[in-house]
């Protein structure tokens, strides 16, 4: 890790990044709270102890998604199914 670069105990409210490359990089108690997050590649990420309350997600690629261990991506079709058939 001779190029990890190390930001702990700082206070980043209104920063802003674009083009930044993050792959491998690890958040511990981040405050992501009111943050917008545009053209982000979260693949293969985890993320453990998580608040998201009132979180919008919009145009996302979810296949393989899972929270509690529920397929995510498959919940949302069962229901458009069901919603689609009027059950």
């Amino acid at each position: 890790m001779a190029d990890a670069k190390i930001v702990s105990d700082q206070r980043l409210i209104g920063a802003s990044f674009k083009t930044c490359a993050m792959a491998d990089a690890k958040f511990d108690d981040v405050d992501l709270s009111r943050a917008r997050l545009s053209d982000i590649n979260l693949q293969g990420a985890t993320f453990d102890n998580v608040n998201m309350s009132n979180v919008a997600i919009t145009d996302a690629k979810i296949d393989g998604l899972t929270i509690f261990g529920w397929d995510i991506a498959q919940l949302i079709r069962n229901a458009l199914k069901r919603k689609q058939s009027g059950s």
